[in-house]
């Protein structure tokens, strides 16, 4: 395959994971209303409870738990304005991959290593801070759906890297 091709790849690749990463951080401001929004389609009182239980229960404990933070402590989502923002500084680091994939291939294994570590991450600090396993799950997915691009980039990166190392003797 022609370095422009796997180039093009690699850029595809890297833009969904970007938006990706933008997207999920914007999240995190709206919280409030995207919750009032779940509590109303799968918390308590839904099709949700009789289907899953724990999962309608545990949308409404933490519907109840936003609602109550907002009234009492609204200063707190400041916190999500700042997720939001680490994301998308995060995005900005895969401008230089972006740009140059073959100078900035650190910059993708470096995103493949936050993906990996979102795993025990979710594992160690979710059962100490009492969030349900399946949430759990639902955090881990960040990381393996994420690596999924990054690793197929990186792999394209390499060959691209190869096929100028085979110009490179061919033309010795």
């Amino acid at each position: 395959m022609k370095t422009q091709a796997l180039e093009r790849r690699v850029r595809v690749l890297l833009v969904f994971f970007v938006v990706s990463l933008v997207v999920s951080g914007l999240t995190a401001v709206p919280i409030r209303w995207e919750l009032e929004i779940l509590q109303g389609f799968i918390g308590e009182g839904t099709f949700m409870e009789s289907l899953w239980p724990a999962v309608a229960q545990w949308i409404s404990f933490v519907h109840r738990g936003l609602v109550a933070t907002d009234q009492q402590y609204p200063f707190m989502f400041y916190g999500m304005d700042w997720l939001a923002f680490a994301h998308i500084v995060i995005a900005i680091a895969f401008w230089g991959p972006l740009r140059d994939p073959v100078k900035h291939l650190w910059i993708i294994e470096w995103g493949m290593i936050a993906c990996v570590l979102v795993i025990p991450l979710a594992l160690v600090c979710g059962p100490l801070r009492g969030i349900p396993f399946f949430h759990q799950l639902i955090d881990c997915s960040f990381g393996v759906v994420g690596i999924i691009p990054l690793w197929l980039a990186r792999r394209y990166v390499k060959q691209i890297i190869a096929l100028g190392q085979d110009s490179k003797e061919g033309k010795s």
